[in-house]
């Protein structure tokens, strides 16, 4: 990793935009171990103490993990803050790492009882299905099974990569969600689908997102790895 550059921002700040960049350019890759605080202390010419309050904040925010006596690795697990309404996409490029999608089923079709009554439709609507395997980089992440009012977009090739980005484009990404979470078990399809073993901790996200003017549009439910995935919320006192 080069040496700072000579700004007005104090030396921890500089060290972790550095950090960053590096890490966002693959310079370390995933669950790398960064070189030893004292090393970099001596190779940028600062003080541990420095090196130290700039990983202290890169902790914090998620994208370094402390390990006791084995050193700072970078994060590969992701964080998604349940306060925040920000899709899949969003949340793992933040991370500096590329979200992609493995196709399971697209379909048409009309509303089951309980997506008519979660989503306030009329029996007989419309909706579009989307169920595919989500990927952090080639990590298999979650499998999601996501029901769309059909008037929300104009085809079931307008979702590519980013569901949200496709509901933005006609006016109809959600503004306001109501979040579900919960344990389980994976079976044996979900840990063969997210490649990990049958009966590993799951987490089951079941999401309702609403429009500016109250419609809803999209029922979700995702299965998430347990081992790569935290869901994380601030709270406040009344």
């Amino acid at each position: 990793m080069r040496g700072l550059e000579q700004t007005s921002l104090p030396l921890y700040q500089q060290l972790q935009r550095a950090l960053r960049e590096a890490i966002d350019k693959r310079i370390f890759g995933p669950d790398e171990a960064l070189p030893a605080e004292r090393q970099l202390a001596a190779d940028l010419s600062i003080s541990r103490i420095t090196v130290r309050k700039a990983i202290d904040g890169l902790v914090d925010e998620g994208l370094l993990v402390r390990r006791p006596g084995s050193g700072n690795f970078i994060n590969t697990r992701i964080e998604k803050n349940f306060a925040k309404l920000t899709s899949f996409s969003e949340d793992i490029r933040a991370r500096g790492r590329t979200p992609k999608s493995v196709w399971l089923k697209r379909s048409e079709g009309t509303v089951t009882p309980e997506e008519a009554l979660r989503l306030r439709l009329s029996p007989g609507a419309p909706v579009y299905r989307f169920n595919r395997i989500r990927f952090a980089d080639d990590i298999p992440m979650c499998i999601e099974y996501a029901t769309i009012v059909a008037g929300a977009l104009p085809s079931l090739e307008a979702v590519d990569v980013s569901m949200y980005e496709a509901l933005e484009k006609t006016g109809h990404r959600p503004v306001r969600a109501l979040q579900r979470l919960s344990a389980l078990l994976l079976n044996a399809e979900q840990a063969q689908l997210l490649q990990t073993k049958e009966g590993d901790a799951g987490l089951a996200v079941e999401r309702l997102g609403f429009v500016r003017d109250g419609r809803a549009v999209e029922f979700c439910r995702s299965i998430f790895r347990g081992d790569m995935y935290d869901f994380v919320a601030e709270l406040s006192t009344p």
